[in-house]
């Protein structure tokens, strides 16, 4: 008899939902034409497909962000029952602590926040090599077997 009340509620709520998708089915117009159907993100018409792949930084971020979630999930119980875990507590929480700090100094490690230009430069500055010259790198494609042309 206690959860009358919340049956109720979601009987309603699943009723209010049926009745609006089906509102909105009968009573919507319809005209769709080419700006409908494309996508929308923010106002801004996108210019060029988007990349197939994400640099890593962006998963090393996302971890990070995700580290210190979990850090403060875990941290909040303890703060509540401080009195009454004790020193086995403590403990529990040292141990945790430095599992998180060595996730963290794991992430830094791997370039998680080096990011911005000046890293951009450092980071193009060791990628290239005095051995390398357009004659070396570039392939000429397609002037094999080709008549009248020669390979370069």
């Amino acid at each position: 008899m206690q959860y009358v009340p919340l049956v109720g509620l979601l009987v309603l709520t699943v009723l209010f939902a049926f009745i609006s998708f089906i509102a909105s089915k009968l009573l919507a117009p319809r005209r769709p034409n080419d700006k409908k159907s494309q996508a929308y993100e923010c106002g801004i018409e996108p210019a060029k497909e988007t990349p197939e792949r994400f640099p890593v930084r962006f998963f090393l971020i996302a971890m990070i962000f995700i580290v210190f979630d979990i850090e403060l999930i875990f941290f909040y119980p303890f703060a509540v029952s401080y009195g009454s875990v004790g020193v086995f507590g403590f403990v529990a929480l040292l141990i945790f602590s430095f599992a998180v700090f060595e996730s963290f100094v794991y992430l830094i490690g791997n370039g998680a926040l080096e990011w911005g230009p000046v890293n951009q430069a450092k980071r193009l500055k060791a990628a290239v090599s005095a051995e390398r010259t357009t004659t070396s790198t570039i392939r000429r494609v397609g002037t094999e077997g080709r008549p009248g042309e020669e390979a370069a």
